[in-house]
């Protein structure tokens, strides 16, 4: 989930005149473009086919638009998910965290009960309910309008069949307050949430006091707890003045991941309509092996076994999904070198006294 500034604009700008028939004409010409900025100094423009719905909430814009990519869902001006590439967004986020909680389970029990932070496209709970073996999902989402906005306008993220699962409790509320309260402990953990920027609902979640007590939330030894951490394309172009701050979280999250669990493991996917690479951060305690060992066992797992376990555990297995496989996970979990020694250079931890806002 993603956050910013977004502009609908003509492509001309139409003159004053007292020929009502002129200005129409004119008015007829001009065509209205999605204008979305992704970077300080960067823009996306395209063609604005239609506006679906516009309002707001208590918490920020709401829209669904249609252009090149198809339905769109905007919020606060940031493309959140696409008709075009939404499944890769949310395919990525969901079964790799799945599969290693299978593969860290001592009996190799695939996980059954999932905590969703966010969501509320409804297509993360798409994807785990997929699993056979999940029994349990809760799903906390601040947003009422986001959740009856995407079940009307885009039913195809979910809709009110993953609404009316018998297996999900959809609850609207604040996620971080429900985990800080809650008794409950899951096997998985996924944070679908928006960046943190600064006044935004979600800074708090992504701080290492509440990964220190998201930890505790988790079935160990199988739990595994992973989040989106924004853009993955974290290396500052030329044209960025070197005193300007660093506007990714990608670095920070993971390192604050890494100094409460054993292992913190990066991964990204390129999302066209977010405009390049999107990073992902997944998390968990190394067991009977040491960290190293257990993020090159994530990273590239025994040939095989991914596809296995989709098998096995989704109706359908991998031809079931669009993206996500096990070819596709060996290069979710290859990044490329540059942003390996961006990664590795970056020591920002984030916490409540000292929080990183993303652009």
């Amino acid at each position: 989930t993603r956050t910013s500034l977004n502009h609908f604009v003509s492509s001309s700008v139409l003159k004053m005149s007292s020929n009502d028939g002129a200005i129409e004409a004119e008015r007829a010409k001009a065509g209205f473009y999605f204008v979305e900025e992704e970077n300080p100094g960067v823009k996306i423009q395209m063609e604005l086919n239609a506006i679906l719905h516009k309002e707001e909430s208590l918490y920020q814009s709401i829209q669904v638009i249609d252009t090149y990519w198809g339905r769109t869902l905007v919020t606060d001006g940031k493309t959140q998910s696409a008709q075009h590439d939404e499944f890769i967004y949310h395919e990525t986020l969901v079964h790799a965290p799945l599969l290693k909680s299978g593969m860290l389970h001592a009996n190799g029990e695939m996980p059954s009960s999932i905590f969703i932070g966010g969501g509320g496209e409804l297509a993360t709970a798409r994807e785990v309910l997929r699993h056979s073996s999940v029994k349990r999902v809760v799903m906390v989402d601040l947003d009422e309008a986001v959740i009856n906005v995407c079940k009307k306008f885009l039913p195809e993220w979910g809709g009110e069949e993953v609404a009316t699962d018998p297996r999900l409790e959809l609850i609207v509320g604040d996620a971080y307050n429900y985990l800080i309260n809650t008794d409950e402990t899951f096997d998985v953990i996924i944070m679908d949430i928006s960046d943190p920027i600064e006044a935004g609902p979600g800074i708090m979640l992504y701080t290492q006091e509440f990964y220190q007590h998201a930890k505790t939330r988790l079935n160990m030894p199988h739990g595994v707890f992973v989040t989106q951490s924004g853009t993955a394309d974290i290396l500052k172009p030329p044209g960025v003045s070197p005193e300007k701050p660093d506007p990714t979280c990608f670095g920070p999250i993971l390192n604050t991941l890494a100094s409460v669990f054993d292992c913190a493991v990066p991964y990204a996917t390129y999302i066209p309509s977010y405009g390049g690479d999107w990073g992902f951060v997944m998390a968990f305690q190394a067991n009977q092996s040491n960290a190293e060992e257990a993020i090159q066992e994530t990273c590239m797992p025994p040939s095989g076994l991914v596809d296995e376990l989709l098998s096995q555990d989704i109706t359908g297995g991998t031809d079931a999904l669009r993206h996500y496989d096990g070819t596709c996970h060996l290069r979710l979990f290859s990044l490329p070198k540059a942003t390996r020694s961006a990664l590795a250079k970056d020591d920002r931890i984030m916490t409540k006294g000292n929080p990183i806002f993303m652009f």
